[in-house]
């Protein structure tokens, strides 16, 4: 497996999984706009992606980082906000791959850690995220205000 920082020249490889992604999370399939989605994020410098692509250079997963600020501790953050893996190489260690790069790019661009969140219903992946270090918040309630 070979993890790359993603570039114009693999927004297409990126938007399919981009858009399973969003059809995991039940949302219509849409590569069109998945695809104009993350060039428009990729242009303006607004994320930073990284592929996994297994041996034959398929892709097979990403990880999508926006950067945030932490007012109090002066410092960037990096909200790990979409990580997917293709089904057939869940339990391969992708993830797992993808999270240790995102962590490195965070140690790598002086920030002072990294906010996900997932769905309460989404074991696998927290049992990915606290495999990895990641401590669930129990001392503050996030709020959502739907526009």
């Amino acid at each position: 497996m070979n993890i790359i920082k993603a570039t114009m020249s693999d927004l297409d490889d990126v938007a399919v999984l981009f858009n399973n992604y969003r059809i995991f999370y039940e949302q219509s399939s849409d590569l069109q706009g998945a695809k104009a989605f993350l060039k428009g994020r990729m242009e303006q410098n607004e994320s930073t992606i990284f592929l996994a692509k297994d041996k034959d250079g398929r892709p097979v997963g990403f990880v999508q980082l926006y950067p945030i600020f932490s007012s109090v501790g002066m410092k960037r953050k990096w909200l790990l906000n979409d990580l997917f893996v293709a089904e057939e190489y869940r339990r391969h260690g992708v993830g797992k791959a993808l999270m240790n790069q995102a962590k490195e790019f965070a140690v790598e661009t002086n920030t002072a850690g990294i906010l996900l969140e997932t769905s309460k219903d989404n074991v696998n992946a927290q049992a990915l995220y606290e495999s990895e270090g990641y401590a669930k918040e129990d001392t503050v309630y996030f709020y959502n205000l739907s526009l």
